[in-house]
């Protein structure tokens, strides 16, 4: 064993490092890291939603049996790299996706399925509230989903003690605290960035919106307290320990740090929580976030408003789909070649057919792509059919084909990012690119540049997404310096002046996007017909 090896066994043993753990759309992670926040091992378990009554789910037993698959599979790497047992924790942070809707009776029994992000079935709540607190309200904030229960006469909201996401729910059950990050917070009722609190003004308005329905609840009282990055949320139970580790080796007692949601881990794991600086998550979904200098001067239906987890106002675009249908072609291209007898690598695949895209025409030749598996509420579409499109007197060719699915990809974070630059003029340094888009060097992050228009920066930790970003969290609580600022423990504890690979935009590049985008926009009319058809 390694000098290097050999100490962080020895940490590992002594209870020094920190824990991790995101729950994504299709996979779980976890990440350990060293007393210089570096990544030491990791553990991995892959799940999906399920379209269950109309409704994007995962089930209860779904989300513990994934935690503690996810945290065999670190335990595993631990013993096999190092020849340990974990034991002890210094810290450890949950991450899960934003923000959805969970809802607890007085016996904390879950009062309907968890409905997560991928709805899109609070459109009328969304609306009315945003009218209500002149404040945009995305349908899949958790204030959208108890109005649109509310709204539709749902029996179970008259039984509600408590609601929260998924991230404040794992945290909930394994340390018995109510609480959540303000970055997560931001999105289940909007915050007040001075007061760092829910703000008091729209609670108020709320309250006496649903007053007529007499509930035994005002709203204030069923949400999660609201934590800052750098408070102590509890520590883990006897049987929280038991749910994380069935196996009985992880001791009860370390810290939690408050729970963040996958936005908030994101903006950590790129080192973006500073003003004018933004990063864009790529995979499943994908969303962009700058950090503003000052509020927006209007509200815009297209861009969310929440914080970091110090709770610093955000510009979010945030868009349903990303890479689920680039994937799926992906797939198709395995399958024929495993037809042929043919066996290829997954990764090896994924660079071939994304490194060819960049040989395609700029405007992708004429091609259309829709990349809707769900509902994409920044374009208006309820619902999602997945369509490819192009005209006899198109360039089909493979290079263009590729292309045009990555710049599906993309599209509507764009329209996103080209109001708040162009209409609010929101000022932006550097836009760091992490998640699977970006897993084949140059290729995703050229085309976000070009789409964006601005220098898109892509570090070596970005493969290892916002489980470290949570970790990181978790780290801060326990080791920062009295009065060191997260961006500061970031800077100075974490990345050490590391900015990543940078790429500036292609001139021809951004311009041939802009010209897809001409026809991308008059094409939305072929996706609702699709939609209305099928």
């Amino acid at each position: 064993m390694s000098e290097v090896n050999k100490d962080r066994k020895e940490a590992i043993r002594l209870g020094k490092t920190v824990l991790g753990i995101e729950f994504g759309s299709t996979r779980i992670k976890a990440v350990l890291v060293d007393e210089d926040n570096i990544p030491v091992a990791s553990g991995t378990f892959d799940w999906e939603n399920h379209l269950e009554n109309g409704i994007w789910t995962y089930g209860e037993d779904e989300i513990w049996k994934g935690l503690a698959a996810c945290y065999a599979s670190l335990a595993e790497n631990v013993r096999t790299t190092y020849d340990v047992e974990i034991e002890m924790l210094k810290s450890i942070g949950f991450s899960g996706m934003m923000h959805g809707y969970m809802a607890f009776d007085k016996d904390n029994q879950l009062l309907v399925p968890f409905r997560t992000w991928r709805n899109t079935i609070t459109a009328q709540a969304s609306e009315e509230l945003t009218e209500l607190f002149q404040y945009n309200i995305p349908q899949r904030w958790s204030i959208a989903h108890l109005y649109q229960a509310i709204l539709n006469k749902e029996a179970h909201v008259a039984s509600i003690s408590y609601i929260t996401t998924l991230a404040g729910y794992i945290h909930w059950q394994l340390t018995g605290e109510k609480v959540v990050g303000i970055g997560e917070a931001s999105g289940m009722f909007p915050i007040s960035p001075s007061a760092k609190d829910y703000d008091r003004g729209m609670i108020t308005r709320f309250n006496e919106l649903v007053e007529v329905y007499q509930y035994p609840w005002k709203v204030e009282k069923i949400l999660p307290k609201v934590l800052v990055a750098g408070e102590e949320a509890g520590r883990l139970t006897i049987e929280g320990a038991k749910r994380l580790d069935p196996t009985g080796h992880l001791k009860a007692g370390c810290l939690l740090c408050p729970p963040e949601g996958d936005a908030g881990t994101g903006m950590v794991a790129t080192n973006s929580v500073k003003v004018r600086t933004g990063n864009v998550s790529a995979g499943t979904s994908v969303f962009g976030m700058v950090v503003l200098e000052k509020e927006l001067k209007q509200v815009h239906k297209e861009i969310d408003l929440v914080t970091t987890p110090t709770g610093h106002l955000v510009a979010m675009a945030h868009c349903n789909n990303c890479t689920s249908d680039l994937n799926a072609w992906v797939g198709l291209f395995d399958e024929f070649a495993e037809s042929l007898g043919i066996t290829i690598d997954k990764n090896k695949l994924f660079e071939t057919l994304y490194t060819k895209a960049l040989k395609g025409d700029k405007d992708c030749g004429g091609l259309l792509s829709y990349n809707y598996f769900s509902g994409e509420p920044i374009t208006e579409m309820k619902e999602g059919r997945p369509l490819f499109v192009r005209r006899p007197d198109s360039k089909f060719t493979l290079a263009n084909f590729m292309r045009v699915h990555l710049y599906s990809s993309l599209s509507v974070l764009k329209a996103g990012f080209d109001l708040l630059t162009k209409e609010e003029q929101v000022k932006i340094d550097k836009i760091y690119g992490h998640g699977g888009l970006f897993k084949t060097k140059k290729v995703g992050q050229s085309i976000l540049a070009a789409a964006l228009n601005t220098s898109v920066s892509v570090m070596e930790t970005a493969g290892e997404g916002g489980a470290w970003g949570m970790a990181l969290l978790a780290s801060y609580m326990v080791s920062h310096d009295e009065g060191q600022s997260l961006d500061e423990f970031l800077e100075e504890k974490v990345f050490r002046g590391n900015t990543g690979e940078e790429m500036t935009p292609d001139n021809q590049d951004a311009a041939g996007f802009n010209a897809f985008m001409v026809q991308y926009r008059k094409g939305l009319a072929i996706e609702r017909a699709a939609v209305d058809a099928i």
